[in-house]
């Protein structure tokens, strides 16, 4: 098992990685004060796990809310419904939550951890390769808004993350190629070695080959938590982590949130930005391809949606979080391993490549 540390000071916290994590019951004594437990848990993820994580918690006073499985469930009316959960069970501020599941659960659930009662703990067990590389780490809670993705949220820290690899092994192979996505950002944007890693380790990932998984989520873990602890509200550089999302949640809102998976429309969406860098002589055509064939190897999508062009991208971009003074901020790859945050894209290169 590996341990790492996102270091914020007195909010720091432990990021543990390994197999079989789920039925090490100290990673939960050591890291939950309260006796008091609420797990959060999806209709898909609770046959699975539920009991073998309520066994580690043998010491607690553990109770279950389970909602339905989908992005489409990450909204308002969701966090209502399971604050409106906690409530009868007479949770108050001497509970902690525990997120079971992949990136809606988890965020979902640290935005009521936020809110409920001006916050609570909670503890972070992700299930899913997007979730144990990505969401998980670093303190983003959000629900969706019809016209955005991620826009009603809180930035709140968890106490520790517990990544379980072996859960990965009754993931659908959609959503793990969806984790992939963002697996391949962090190369694109801070690690060309890592890239390179990937190249060479597709077939073992696309295997689930254990010691090739864990090397991966830890090296992501690794590099957002040093960005995490330099910029924990993305005033700069965390703003990197966003390859690919501009585009991607563009995609989403169009589509109909859960069409199209998140990492799906990031997939996409890094193949558009790397072709944009392309255009603007920050990449050249050989690392574009380079990008495509990773992402395509994991049987990712490589463009939009057939049915989106300029003017549809445009209107949800326009609504996008990092949008500053009317202008629209994107996250563009300056070779392999590179990147930075730019407003200068002028709309004729976005046109270019969008249309």
């Amino acid at each position: 098992m590996t341990r790492l540390t996102v270091e914020l000071g007195a909010r720091s916290y432990p990021i543990y990685i390994g197999e079989s994590n789920l039925d090490k019951s100290d990673l939960f004594t050591q890291n939950i004060s309260h006796k008091n437990l609420v797990i959060l848990t999806n209709e898909t993820i609770a046959p699975l796990y539920l009991d073998k994580l309520k066994t580690s918690l043998s010491e607690f006073s553990v109770k279950e809310i389970i909602i339905p499985d989908g992005e489409e469930y990450k909204t308002l009316t969701q966090l209502e419904s399971v604050i409106g959960e906690m409530l009868k069970l007479g949770c108050a501020r001497d509970t902690t939550l525990v997120a079971l599941g992949g990136g809606v659960v988890g965020d979902l659930c640290g935005f009521v951890a936020s809110t409920f009662q001006r916050g609570i703990p909670f503890v972070q067990i992700p299930t899913t390769l997007l979730s144990q590389v990505d969401s998980s780490v670093g303190g983003k809670t959000a629900v969706n808004h019809a016209l955005g993705k991620n826009m009603i949220g809180a930035f709140y820290q968890p106490k520790a993350v517990i990544i379980d690899s072996t859960t990965l092994s009754t993931l659908p192979k959609r959503e793990f190629a969806a984790g992939m996505a963002e697996v391949i950002k962090y190369g694109i944007i801070y690690d060309k070695d890592f890239f390179s890693w990937l190249e060479n380790n597709t077939s073992e990932l696309i295997a689930l080959n254990p010691e090739a998984l864990n090397y991966a989520i830890q090296r992501c873990c690794e590099i957002k938590a040093e960005i995490v602890a330099q910029d924990e509200k993305e005033h700069g550089l965390r703003a990197l982590l966003n390859l690919g999302h501009t585009f991607g949640h563009a995609i989403e809102a169009e589509m109909g949130y859960g069409n199209w998976l998140h990492g799906e429309a990031v997939g996409a969406g890094m193949v558009i930005a790397c072709q944009v860098s392309e255009q603007l002589n920050w990449m050249t055509a050989s690392e574009v391809c380079r990008a495509t064939n990773l992402i395509d190897a994991f049987n990712l999508p490589i463009c939009g949606p057939k049915n989106m062009g300029y003017d549809d991208y445009l209107k949800h971009m326009q609504h996008d979080k990092k949008v500053q003074a009317g202008a629209i901020r994107f996250i563009m790859p300056q070779g392999i391993g590179k990147a930075c945050v730019t407003s200068d894209v002028p709309n004729d290169v976005l046109k270019i490549v969008l249309n």
